[in-house]
Formats: C-alpha cells, structure tokens, sequence
C-alpha cells in the first residue's frame, strides 16, 4: 500500500545533497543519542551546559518538532535505518535471537543499499540492530564487538576510531554513523544500585579514565524539571546524573567534528543529530506520549549556510523512507548519486513533493521560520497565553513555565 505519511528523511537529505549538484563527494555523518531528550542549551535548558551541541546548532537548521513512530532502542534505530515502522521492519522489541527480535532478514537497509552504492559505510558506538546481513558496515567498531569495551561511552576511543575511519578512506564518498551509548543510564542515581554510567571514565576508583572527558557534577537543585516528571528529590538527583551522561556526550560531539574539521572534510559532510528515543522517567521512553517520542534534530547543511541557526516548526516524521518513495530500494540510487556528485537520477524537483502532490518538508524548510513560534507545548497554568520569549517557554517546559500552547485552527 502507497504510504502517504509525514513528510521524512529522505526529503532532507536530498534537500541538502541535491541543490548545487556538486562535483565532488559529498559525505554524511549520522550522530545519534541513546535516551536523549531535549536537556542542551540548543532547546532552551539554563541549567546544563553543552557547548559543543550548542554549537552544532549554530551551524544547523533546528527542528522543534520531530517524532520518531517508537519510543524504544532497538525498534527505532531499526527504523532510523531502513524507513520502516517496526511492524514493517520486523523489529518489535530489543534486539535479540530470542523470538526473532530482529528486522526480516529480506528488509533493505540504508547501509545495505549504501554499500551496493559505492558509499563507504561505518558505524561506531551502539548499534543494537540485527542480523548483520541485513545491516552490514563496512567499517565496525561498536559494543556488538565487545559490550565491556563501552565504546559508545568512552569518547577518547570514539574520536580515535572517527580518526582510524577518516585515514583509510578512499576517494568514495561515506555515510558513517557514530551512536553514542550516553545518555543512557544504567544503575541508578541512588546509593544502593551504583551509579556506573555518570561515573563511567570519572577516574575514581574502578571507574577507568576517559582521558578527553571533562566530568560535570550537578546539583539536583539546580536542575530544571520537566512538566512530565514528578519533582521529587530522588527525579531531581536522576536528572542530575543525566546531565553529567549528556555532558560526556556533548563533549563526544565536539570531538567527532573536531576529527572531520582536521580531516578537510567537515565542509563536504551533512551532519544530522538526534535521538532514539525520549529521556528514561514517567511519561519518555517506551511510552507514546511526547516526551517519549519527540526527539531533537539538527541538520547541518555546508551547502545552505543561510539556514544555520534558523529553527523550523515543521513536524518530521522519523520512520524515515530516505526518498520520500513508497519503494526504498527502488529510489535509493538516486540518494547515491547524490553523495556521489552524479548527475544521474531525477532532479531536485521531485525530492520536494510528497507522494499526495502536496508540498514537502523539503519545500516548507526553505520558508524562514522565526524563534521561536508557536512555543513549546507547556504547562502548568493553562489561563495563561502563550509567549514567544525564549526565557519565558523554554522547550520542553519545565514547571516555571508560564505559557501554553496555542490553539490550532489548521
């Protein structure tokens, strides 16, 4: 059946990839988050520090509402992959032999038909997707390998094997695919379970050292409570421990654009970050509510400069088919030619029409979108009018907001 969805991935990408028809290469560079929620200065959090996503923002179009079809691990990393909801992927739980917890084995998959392609591909951190003959890598380095190794937290190893991936690559252009394992918490914020993920590489006793991560410790005071999350001094003292996970990751960021920047190849690469899913509390992940299904994106684009730092209100459907095609395999050369620099494929016009002959997100996003409107979906005190003031709405709301959202007549 034609899907006639929200507007995807593929409308960016080739938003991005197909303006200029350059003549050389053009590389992409996927960052993902693992439990991310919208805890970064780009979103309006005072709280935390995250200069490096911060900056990445500076240098991208900012989406406020983009939504993956499953809030859980496994499932939307599949999705992320193949453009495929779960029930089409196959993948319906994490990923495991057990029950055939994983995608059809026939599922066409974006490094399956990347590599076939002539792209180069890669993946370091977490993958958690499965079989392998469906989403085979080129270049692997991930914790499927050896989950001890916690290579989608320890950010100096990330930045050397970004570095090993850069050095042996050859004329080809590549897609690689950095999914970090933090934020993602495991024990717990309190005594009795231990606190392994925040203090993961922290040099204390047992803990290693990452040698790049500078460790930040949080007062659960000082930490901004979602509107979603109960506030209570055990969800202060978990919000804590996230920001110091979120922490190690910006600083992960930063190292991973830092080896693109030395390589020469940052100004040949779209880079796109977001999350799988929302944070781990009451309401975020594995639920379908907002919070566990809106996710942050940033598009960075070297070929549309004019739309760095600009924000978009447009809603992005992240089961993405990477063409906007109902046949991935079919179109999926065409994605090819693009990074390639070919001529080959259809032109830049049909990227930008959805299949109901509507406008697409490709044409919408070319249409400036000002900061921020309407404001986030908020609140505690539904009397009040909404404000566009960043310091009044910040996104997501936490309790002091002092807005709602608007109503919609659309």
């Amino acid at each position: 059946m034609r899907r006639r969805g929200p507007t995807c991935w593929g409308l960016l990408l080739a938003l991005v990839l197909c303006r200029l028809r350059p003549a050389r290469p053009r590389n992409v560079l996927l960052i993902l988050a693992d439990d991310g929620g919208f805890e970064s200065g780009t979103y309006n959090n005072s709280a935390i520090s995250t200069p490096h996503l911060d900056a990445l923002a500076r240098r991208s179009l900012v989406f406020r509402n983009a939504f993956t079809s499953v809030s859980s691990c496994s499932p939307s990393r599949a999705s992320l992959l193949t453009g495929l909801p779960q029930h089409q992927n196959g993948m319906y739980g994490l990923h495991q032999g057990v029950h055939h917890f994983t995608s059809f084995n026939e599922v066409q998959s974006l490094p399956r038909l990347l590599g076939q392609a002539g792209i180069r591909t890669g993946i370091i951190g977490k993958k958690h997707v499965g079989p392998e003959t469906v989403y085979p890598f080129e270049f692997a380095y991930t914790e499927e390998n050896g989950s001890i190794l916690q290579v989608g937290r320890n950010i100096t190893r990330i930045k050397l094997l970004v570095r090993r991936f850069l050095q042996t690559q050859d004329d080809r252009p590549f897609f690689l695919y950095v999914a970090f394992h933090d934020p993602h918490r495991c024990g717990h914020s309190q005594p009795q379970y231990g606190t392994f993920c925040e203090k993961f590489g922290n040099g204390e006793s047992g803990m290693g050292r990452i040698p790049d991560w500078t460790p930040q410790a949080y007062d659960p005071q000082d930490v901004l409570v979602p509107y979603f999350v109960p506030d209570t001094p055990a969800a202060r003292a978990d919000l804590a421990a996230q920001y110091t996970t979120i922490g190690r990751m910006d600083q992960g960021v930063g190292l991973v654009l830092q080896e693109l920047r030395g390589a020469g190849v940052l100004n040949d690469t779209l880079v796109i970050f977001t999350s799988d899913n929302g944070i781990p509390f009451p309401s975020g992940r594995t639920n379908l509510y907002w919070p566990g299904t809106a996710e942050p994106l940033l598009v960075s684009s070297p070929e549309h400069m004019k739309r760095w730092g600009q924000v978009s209100e447009a809603y992005i459907s992240r089961p993405p088919s990477w063409t906007g095609s109902p046949s991935l395999t079919r179109a999926m050369p065409s994605l090819a030619q693009r990074l390639s620099g070919s001529r080959a494929g259809p032109s830049c016009r049909c990227w930008r029409q959805s299949p109901s002959g509507a406008p697409s997100l490709a044409a919408r996003v070319t249409t400036r979108s000002p900061w921020p409107t309407p404001c986030a979906p908020c609140t505690t005190r539904p009397s009040t009018s909404c404000t566009t003031s960043i310091s009044r709405c910040p996104f997501p709301s936490t309790r002091t907001s002092t807005c709602r959202p608007p109503s919609r007549t659309s």
